[in-house]
């Protein structure tokens, strides 16, 4: 095997370490410093969150800016574009909540705060962290920002539905009664453009600027070495400000952590391998069957945070169980990655790069 160079090699060949680490250091502060949940309340707009929206938006804004955008018709009119569509809208828009519901109601039957919490985790499609997934794995990037685009389209015009669907109506089905749940379009819409469109609108600018002034070779070989890595920097210190929040309650209630931890590692797992699987056998090659696997597999988990809190209350269990999200998901998330690289040794016979 060979092991990818980047600009910040002790960074990006420990990155797992630097992860675990940083959810550490979060929790720590967490626990250690009560009051730091309520510092971090101050700074927020409504229900965004400051220190957490400018983590997230550096966090995409490099991979965003790598983006080919000048060749997207070309990509999107390519051979395997209808099925790449279909198959990512009926993965994130019918498999994934449903499959999310199913799994809340197995594990999470006598804990319906849990439960609803899980449930708007499942609903809320990723818009974020999957970039820095689907670039670690090497996944095509104009496909992975493509699925985003259509995720956020998608989310602004139907997560309300969705979210009064499953924990209003289908939980009323099974329990005899249900939550009702108001999330307004304003809310969600808000959530989105935050997190994908100052990134994406940044990285568009960023990138035709530049390669008018400076030129493809400036760009693609000084700007982007350096302005890459960034968004592993950005992406540890979004971790320690999201597990700093509820440090305190995972340190203090450990077995509500397993409980909310076991049906969402499963749709993690499940989610990706179903995905991978599925754009495998439909022929597409390596880098779309990555972007596919990983935008269905991951969650927009500060959507889900932000409507949890507004709907329910930030001492709410619905909240803290949208906060065990990115708990399971980054460490099962980087795990899934070396998957990907060894399904791609494995199944397209190519050498591939290490993520440790």
């Amino acid at each position: 095997m060979t092991e990818q160079k980047t600009g910040l090699p002790i960074l990006s060949k420990f990155l797992t370490l630097w992860i675990f680490l940083a959810m550490i250091i979060g929790i720590s502060l967490g626990y250690v410093f009560s009051s730091i949940a309520d510092i971090l309340g101050q700074l927020s707009i409504g229900t965004t969150s400051i220190p957490i929206a400018i983590g997230l938006i550096w966090m995409m804004y490099p991979s965003l800016a790598k983006v080919r955008y000048e060749e997207l018709r070309k990509i999107v009119t390519a051979g395997g574009s209808k099925t790449m569509v279909t198959e990512s809208l009926i993965l994130n828009y019918l498999v994934g909540p449903f499959l999310m519901f199913v799994l809340a109601w197995v594990f999470l039957a006598d804990y319906p705060e849990f439960r609803n919490g899980v449930i708007l985790v499942g609903l809320a499609r990723c818009i974020a962290m999957v970039i820095v997934w689907n670039d670690l794995a090497d996944g095509d990037r104009e496909w992975a920002a493509i699925l985003v685009a259509l995720n956020s389209v998608f989310q602004t015009a139907f997560y309300s539905v969705y979210a009064y669907f499953y924990i209003t109506l289908a939980s009323s089905w099974i329990a005899g009664t249900g939550t009702l749940v108001e999330i307004s379009f304003i809310e969600v819409a808000t959530s989105v453009l935050v997190y994908l469109g100052i990134p994406f609108f940044g990285g568009i600018i960023t990138r035709f600027y530049f390669l008018k002034k400076k030129g493809r070779e400036w760009y693609d070989k000084i700007l982007m070495p350096r302005l890459g890595p960034t968004s592993l920097f950005a992406l540890l210190f979004t971790i320690i400000v999201m597990f700093s929040l509820k440090g305190e309650y995972i340190i203090t209630l450990p077995m509500d952590v397993v409980r909310v931890a076991i049906p969402l590692l499963s749709y993690f797992v499940i989610m990706f391998l179903l995905s991978f699987l599925i754009g495998y056998k439909s022929g597409l090659d390596y880098s779309r069957v990555t972007s596919l696997a990983f935008t269905a597999a991951s969650n927009n988990f500060d959507l889900a945070i932000a409507v949890s809190v507004s709907v329910f209350g930030l001492a709410s269990k619905e909240a803290f169980a949208t906060v065990i999200g990115p708990l399971i998901e980054v460490p099962v998330m980087i795990s899934l990655v070396n998957v990907a690289l060894w399904f791609r040794r494995r199944l397209y016979k190519e050498k591939v790069k290490v993520v440790a």
